[in-house]
């Protein structure tokens, strides 16, 4: 380049839209190179940009705008340097000084950037960064590449991709256009330390070689070890995973261990197979020391509508004596379980849950991960696995619910467990006034069936002689004075229909009046088998039944409103009086959903205080209490009610003794109710307390009462309730009992948690269950450790038994997720 024409270019503008030219060829190439800057985060998987051919050559002396123009692909390649030299002998062209190369979406910075045009090679050199279209950005001091971007090499390479991983070697080559080899490469997660960038991070992955294959998405390290701040913790001659950008792959999981007393030590090794984007198998073998080979295989796909999953479990077991007089006591043991949901619209699902297992115990034993602990661990509380068909709909003022359900039971009893076939529920609320009210109507259906009765005691008599087990040498012992029929066998069906209306006026002076009204009816049907010591309950054999119960009441509120300085206070008397005849048939049908009853302020004020169907309250009745609620200026409130309930005529639905004593002791079987009382306190969002209680109406004994407070800091929460409950001998709970509940969690540090919870049963004076737990969790690293003791109780005379359990995770972000357990139990 002759020296007038060096300093011509000296003069121009330090940005320079190159348009090839007389130079077309070497633009040309000088654009394939930069599009090779670009592919060289290759290694995280970038594709290539190849451009056009080259058609003209020029200079624009304009000055720069704010931000540089978005090119499109055509042929238009943005250059910004202090200087541009182009070498006509050589063949070469040069960009030197602070140069900025913008190319459809690519931005590559550095001192220096060189063309060969014999060679075919772009150099670039002095704190090289490129930064593709997805945000990942190469760091290098030297970069080396063919124009065609296949081969090359980069020196002191860094790589920060999008999804916060980090990447960096001594050296980078670049082969055949698809491999990236990195000499002492490093691989992590996490973020650098903003105190002390140069400190190493949490976790990093180093390996004397890192091959990454740009067409399989992999990357394999050799002689990898493991480090964690900066210390090896496991070496590793070789291993593989896919890069960050894959979200599925073929490939091992991280193994799991666990170990329990069936089948004593056992390591888990699953597979993953990605058979396409919408369907993966995992295969996960697990190889026990007492048992051989339990084989679990999981099946999943997403369809456009929903999705479903499959699971099959499989042992032909070594050592079936150990479980010698338990349900796993066979050779073969396995289990089917699945679930699905599809929606059919913006308003409807559909889907299913199933499991079929070769004996009941089988989940429990093997410890099984879908059936863990709610708390995370490896603990087993046995429950009943529930298969179901379910379609549901929801509007914007109405529900449609029906499904069918089948419960495995794990305590061996299966001819005791209904089966529901079906069970449907639609209610709706009118989005238009009728008579000036609101009106909605709402619906149920209910058929289930049942082989054998379920019986429990209630007194201590029959608990010492099992009277009321099907066995009983005298069926007559069960009566409701001895036991609870708690399981009607027998087919029972049920259609229930229910429509309501209500409207508020406020008077004058302020008063709010509610009439309200209501029409129910139920159409029964029982077909009752006659089993030893169920007529004692209930009439055996077919029975059909209409239930009408009409229902007009009018609820009364008077709210008194004080404004002071430092806050308000709202004084409410509410009284309500309903109106209806006695409970048709009551005691004298089944009771399959209304045996939970719990009388507290939270439904003193509800027309029908039964939690199913299948009881309906009649009698006249009157609810009256007082509420107070008071709201501090600076934050806070106060809330209190207390009440009452009066039986006024007919026949007190909580006084009639049904099959379970539904009503009995609770607090409603007496013209006068006990009085019931709620308070909370809430001085800020950081406190809450609250007490419950159930007062005696003639002594004033507490029969229920609980107080719970919890409180929330920004490094740690508490919470503790206090439970005291009077015996109740009609339902089997034959002494008061007491007990403490405890929960709470520390932020020991930046990304430290502590948390544990217990239970003190104060009548036994012993602990009945507690957890302990400690995690740390950050951006790249899970660490989680946790032990728990709970009882769990069998049918029968059968002692307690206590379970213990600990569980070990480990989570690498990127990598891997690890997990370990141990769980015994014995008898107390």
């Amino acid at each position: 380049m002759t020296a007038v024409h060096r300093g011509l270019v000296s003069c121009l503008t330090q940005r320079t839209v190159v348009r090839a030219n007389g130079y077309g060829l070497s633009i040309r190439r000088l654009l394939l190179a930069v599009a090779a800057v670009a592919s060289l985060g290759g290694l995280m998987d970038v594709a290539a940009v190849t451009p056009a051919s080259a058609q003209s050559f020029t200079y624009n002396p304009l000055p720069p705008r704010a931000k540089p123009p978005k090119v499109a692909n055509d042929n238009q390649m943005l250059v910004q340097a202090t200087e541009v030299d182009y070498d006509y002998n050589n063949s070469r062209v040069s960009a030197v000084g602070n140069v900025q190369l913008f190319y459809n979406g690519t931005s590559v910075e550095a001192d220096k950037v060189i063309y060969d045009q014999k060679t075919k090679r772009l150099h670039a050199e002095g704190n090289v960064r490129m930064t593709d279209a997805d945000g990942k950005i190469t760091y290098a001091e030297i970069l080396d590449l063919s124009d065609d971007y296949r081969d090359g090499f980069v020196d002191s390479l860094r790589v920060d991709t999008a999804d916060q991983t980090r990447m960096a070697a001594s050296r980078a080559d670049r082969s055949s256009g698809n491999y990236t080899v990195f000499e002492n490469g490093v691989y992590t997660a996490c973020a650098p330390c903003k105190d002390d960038p140069k400190k190493p991070p949490l976790w990093q992955v180093k390996g004397a070689r890192i091959i990454h294959d740009q067409q399989e998405k992999m990357l394999y390290f050799e002689t990898a070890q493991l480090e964690f701040f900066g210390v090896p913790i496991a070496y590793m001659p070789y291993f593989s995973t896919p890069d960050p950008t894959v979200k599925r792959k073929t490939g091992f999981l991280m193994p799991g261990f666990t170990s329990n007393t069936p089948f004593g030590y056992g390591v888990e090794v699953p597979f993953y197979w990605a058979i396409a984007p919408d369907m993966d198998m995992t295969f996960s073998p697990r190889i026990t020391s007492r048992q051989g080979v339990l084989f679990q295989a999981e099946y999943r796909q997403r369809l456009m509508d929903g999705a479903y999953q499959i699971r099959v479990y499989g042992i032909d077991q070594l050592d079936p004596g150990a479980l010698a007089g338990q349900p796993g006591d066979r050779q073969f043991r396995g289990a089917v379980d699945t679930k699905g949901q599809f929606a059919l619209n913006d308003k409807w699902v559909w889907g299913w849950d199933g499991v079929v297992m070769s004996d009941y115990y089988f989940f429990s034993d093997y410890r099984l991960s879908q059936y863990r602990d709610p708390l995370g661990s490896f603990l087993y509380l046995p429950t009943d696995a529930l298969s179901q068909l379910y379609l549901t709909g929801v509007g914007n003022r109405s529900f449609f619910d029906a499904r069918t359900m089948y419960w495995l039971s794990y305590s061996g009893n299966q001819s005791q467990v209904p089966i529901v076939y079906p069970v449907i529920d639609y209610s709706n609320v009118l989005n238009y006034p009728v008579f000036g009210g609101e009106f909605s109507y709402k619906t149920n259906f209910t058929n289930l069936s049942r082989d054998t009765a379920v019986f429990d005691p209630i007194t201590t008599l029959a608990n010492t002689a099992s009277l009321c087990t099907t066995t009983s040498a005298d069926p007559l012992a069960r009566t409701p004075s001895q036991c609870l029929l708690r399981g009607v066998p027998g087919t029972y069906t049920r259609l229930t229909a229910e429509a309501q209306w209500r409207k508020s006026y406020t008077d004058p002076f302020g008063e709010i009046w509610t009439p309200f009204a209501s029409l129910r009816a139920d159409a029964i049907n029982a077909s009752i088998s006659n089993q030893p010591g169920v007529s004692n309950y209930l009439p055996v054999g077919d029975t059909q039944a209409f239930r009408l119960m009409p229902t007009v009441g009018l609820e009364y509120r008077y709210p008194f409103i004080n404004v002071q300085p430092w806050g308000s206070t709202t004084i409410e008397p509410i009284a309500q009086v309903i109106i209806r005849p006695n409970e048709p048939y009551a005691g004298k049908f089944p009771n399959e959903d209304a045996q939970s009853m719990v009388f507290d302020t939270s439904n003193l004020f509800s027309v029908d205080k039964f939690s199913g169907y299948d009881r309906v309250e009649g009698g006249g009745r009157a609810n009256v209490g007082v509420q107070s609620t008071t709201q501090f200026d600076k934050g806070g409130a106060v809330k209190v009610l207390f009440g009452q309930s009066y039986q006024l005529f007919g026949l007190n639905s909580y006084t009639v003794q049904d099959t379970i004593n539904t009503g009995l002791d609770s607090g409603l079987d007496k013209p006068r109710s006990d009085y019931v009382a709620s308070a909370s306190y809430s001085p800020n969002s950081t406190y809450t307390f609250s007490v419950r209680s159930r007062m005696d109406e003639q002594t004033w004994n507490v029969q229920r009462f609980e107080a719970e407070g919890r409180a929330n800091f920004n490094r740690w929460s508490v919470s503790m309730m206090y439970g005291n409950y009077a015996e109740q001998p009609e339902l089997g709970y034959l002494t008061r009992r007491e007990g403490i509940l405890t929960s709470g969690s520390i932020k020991v540090a930046a990304n430290w948690v502590v948390t544990g919870s217990a239970r003190w049963d104060l009548e036994a004076n012993k602990i009945n269950q507690y957890v302990l737990g400690a995690g740390y969790v950050d951006d790249c690293f899970v660490l989680g450790v946790n032990y728990v003791t709970s009882y769990s109780y069998s049918a029968g005379t059968a002692p307690p038994v206590l379970n213990h359990a600990f569980m070990f995770q480990i989570g690498l972000r990127t990598l891997a997720t690890s997990t370990g357990s141990s769980s015994s139990a014995g008898y107390q």
